[in-house]
């Protein structure tokens, strides 16, 4: 199982958006037959049915076993994620205007790195290979605006400093890597 499934198709998006369907695939973390999840979500086995056909039409779900319980065999099956994300595609693509500096722009790259990386992710899964990424996250509190913009000078001086010593436009069998750096404002309700 995938830590986080990166959804590009549109009707898979749909599917995995229904809040029914969406507390399914919390619950089938671990393999569980339509009778057992029924009595968890308390609703019908049939109707439970009918949801898990669509998560599993949409490759969202799959086979986990059998088990026999009291005569019936029934079909076990689990989330093929821990977690989904829905890329831009289906909700149509952000677009971040020149102007580094604003929140569409941010939006825009962030939604390029959610496609590229869950389509890289996908590939790898399926090749049974692990994806060499990288991810920072830290929080920063500032005392006043001044030591923000002071702070974002120097943040890009250094990055610039670093890629530039690392970077080989002409190295044999280098690969080009996306750096990708966000200073956003936490929302107040996150701790």
């Amino acid at each position: 199982m995938q830590d986080i499934e990166v959804i590009a198709d549109p009707a898979a998006a749909v599917v995995v958006l229904d809040p029914v369907r969406a507390r399914l695939l919390g619950a089938l973390r671990e393999p569980a037959s339509a009778a057992t999840l029924a009595t968890k979500v308390g609703l019908t086995r049939q109707k439970v049915n009918y949801h898990l056909r669509q998560l599993e039409a949409h490759g969202l779900v799959e086979a986990a076993g059998t088990r026999v319980w009291g005569g019936l065999t029934e079909r076990l099956l689990v989330a093929t994620a821990g977690g989904y994300v829905v890329a831009p595609e289906p909700l149509g693509e952000p677009v971040g205007g020149p102007d580094r500096l604003s929140a569409a722009y941010l939006i825009a790259v962030a939604a390029r790195a959610v496609r590229e990386v869950g389509a890289l992710a996908r590939r790898a899964a399926r090749a049974d290979r692990t994806l060499p990424v990288l991810a920072l996250d830290a929080e920063i509190r500032f005392a006043t605006p001044d030591d923000r913009a002071a702070f974002a000078d120097e943040l890009a001086a250094a990055v610039s400093t670093l890629a530039a010593k690392y970077h080989d436009e002409k190295a044999p069998g280098g690969r080009w890597q996306r750096l990708l750096v966000a200073v956003h404002p936490r929302p107040k309700d996150v701790a």
